[in-house]
């Protein structure tokens, strides 16, 4: 059994489009109370509205393997949903696949939902096909929906399948991960869990796209193409230096995106929500110049073959560590090719890190690096040093754009005040814009949050790029 959402509201005179979703027990809605009202597909149908008819096919304890304990492949509501005709599919499942009756059988996952991509491509009205991520799971019982599996077994899997075949892929695991007071058993999400899902849905059916651009195709041509959780990123070099260019499966309107400045693929929850939302990633190593002129040099040249392949011209610059150094310095030089800025437990005193001049010793390999990047000699000239983002703070604030600061309290490695507090305090003296998001008791590691909401909410702002949910009908 089964059940359609269709607002039956006025009358429009654009065709409806059909969505359906094939999935397990989350999204069939069990245990919501109302389920035919509060199940994820049924509000994203009513935020959705007439223009849009919702068909959950959602059965509970069902697996995307053939082999499963409890298959989709022989449900009938499969068969069902290939029949709707929809314009687009979502695809939920891989939860139940985790469980240990199941795991025998995973290596055979990724071919299972590559067929059933297949099917959906037969569909004659060629529907968009979006894979999603499983919710995560709080189970402890390593028997069940453990979600150890889903991390490194289960949604690498989809990753590769979305790479390969080129489909659409949702981050869905990040969206509730702090949130484990939103699930009923710590497997199902609540009302309140399935109104989350609902909104990022709709969120990411709004987005306004641009078809048509395909940036690796003004790239220069010897590329690499390999895989970053499921999107293609093209490699390839410039001034001799390592580059990345991470594209989406259709890119926003206007062509936005987010510059990572140290550390590839390290906590990439930011920049992976960012791609669903069409944004490019892209990277230029200069490592170890600790943005000296050598490395902003590089950086301009970059930046300016992104330009002519079609980037916005305003960048969001990511730096994580010593990362915000380079970002910030290059930042002072190019104010206005800057959107926003994100920097993650920074280095904004040189001398704090790595020259030691702080609370923190000396570290020595990086330390003989950064005297080289500078051409630092002796120890007048390094307690001399000015190159850091904490001796620029009233170029950086002439710049005008938000920065956005996730300070880790206990940070052992780069004491916060002196580096983020002392730049927090001198940017508020001349009135610059920053926000300061506290991560009381944590130290330099992790950066980020597993659900990276905060920090993509205030990039998309920052980029105009921020859409609105409208209220339940």
């Amino acid at each position: 059994m089964f059940l359609v959402f269709v607002n039956v509201g006025a009358v429009d005179k654009a065709p409806v489009k059909k969505i359906v979703f094939v999935g397990a027990s989350i999204t069939y809605g069990a245990l919501i109370e109302n389920r035919e009202q509060n199940s994820f597909p049924a509000q994203l149908q009513q935020l959705l509205g007439s223009g849009y008819e919702v068909y959950n096919f959602g059965v509970s304890s069902s697996t995307m393997l053939r082999k499963g304990d409890f298959s989709y492949w022989n449900r009938p509501e499969f068969r069902q949903a290939l029949a709707v005709q929809p314009d687009i599919i979502f695809v939920d499942l891989g939860g139940n696949d985790s469980k240990l009756i199941n795991r025998i059988y995973l290596n055979e996952f990724e071919q299972d939902c590559r067929d059933m991509v297949l099917e959906f491509r037969k569909i004659p009205s060629n529907p968009r096909i979006i894979l999603m991520q499983p919710v995560v799971s709080f189970v402890e019982d390593t028997v069940g929906i453990w979600d150890h599996v889903l991390k490194n077994q289960v949604i690498p899997h989809i990753e590769n399948v979305a790479y390969n075949m080129g489909v659409e892929l949702l981050d869905v695991h990040s969206w509730l991960v702090n949130h484990p007071e939103m699930f009923s058993d710590r497997i199902h999400p609540n009302n309140a869990g399935a109104t989350i899902t609902a909104q990022n849905l709709y969120k990411y059916l709004a987005r306004k796209s641009d078809s048509k651009f395909d940036i690796f195709k003004k790239l220069p041509s010897m590329k690499n193409i390999t895989s970053f959780h499921g999107y293609q990123c093209a490699d390839f070099q410039i001034d001799g230096r390592d580059c990345k260019v991470v594209k989406p499966k259709c890119a926003a309107v206007g062509h936005p995106w987010i510059w990572r400045a140290r550390f590839w693929g390290h906590e990439p929850q930011t920049e992976i929500a960012l791609l669903e939302k069409g944004f490019h990633v892209v990277y230029c190593d200069v490592a170890e110049l600790f943005g000296n002129e050598k490395a902003i040099s590089i950086w301009n040249d970059f930046y300016s073959l992104l330009r002519k392949a079609g980037l916005s011209k305003k960048a969001v610059l990511e730096g994580m560590s010593r990362g915000a150094v380079y970002a910030l310095n290059w930042a002072v030089v190019n104010p206005e090719k800057v959107n926003c800025v994100y920097i993650d437990n920074p280095v904004l005193d040189l001398k704090s890190w790595p020259a030691g001049l702080g609370r923190q010793p000396v570290s020595n390999y990086e330390f003989e690096q950064f005297k080289q990047s500078f051409n630092l000699n002796t120890v007048e000239e390094i307690a001399n040093f000015k190159g850091s983002p904490i001796d620029k703070v009233d170029k950086i604030v002439k710049g005008k754009y938000d920065i956005l600061v996730l300070c880790a309290d206990a940070d052992t490695a780069l004491p916060p005040e002196e580096n983020t507090l002392l730049f927090e305090k001198k940017v508020k003296e001349l009135n610059g814009k920053i926000t300061v998001i506290h991560k009381p008791g944590f130290d330099h590691h992790p950066h980020s949050f597993p659900n990276p909401t905060p920090i993509v909410d205030f990039i998309l702002k920052a980029t105009g790029y921020e859409i609105q949910v409208p209220e339940n009908n």
